[in-house]
């Protein structure tokens, strides 16, 4: 059986959901491509599979991921979930 890879098969409650949105979003600008993500993050494409399978990119991939974005998603937006790993700016907090 062939799924979708934008169809969501992440958690849907809480901030995880939020970290597996803006996933959705870098996944778009690598033209909805598991495998041009993963090119970008250096990473093979079942690995990418697996952070759109749970929500959750790992913490030390955040980065890569957010630059695969071409600035469209940054850190924070990923995993919220870790606001003290990944905080969110303070240009953008008092917004």
């Amino acid at each position: 059986m062939t799924t979708n890879c934008l169809e969501q098969t992440g958690p849907v409650t809480g901030t995880v959901s939020e970290g597996h949105a803006a996933l959705m979003r870098v996944l778009e600008v690598c033209g909805n491509n598991q495998s041009e993500l993963a090119r970008r993050c250096n990473v093979k494409q079942p690995h990418v599979w697996k952070w759109l399978k749970t929500g959750r990119v790992p913490t030390e991939r955040v980065h890569s991921v957010a630059r695969a974005s071409e600035g469209k998603v940054q850190p924070h937006e990923l995993r919220p979930d870790l606001p003290d790993l990944f905080p969110v700016p303070i240009f953008q907090a008092a917004a």
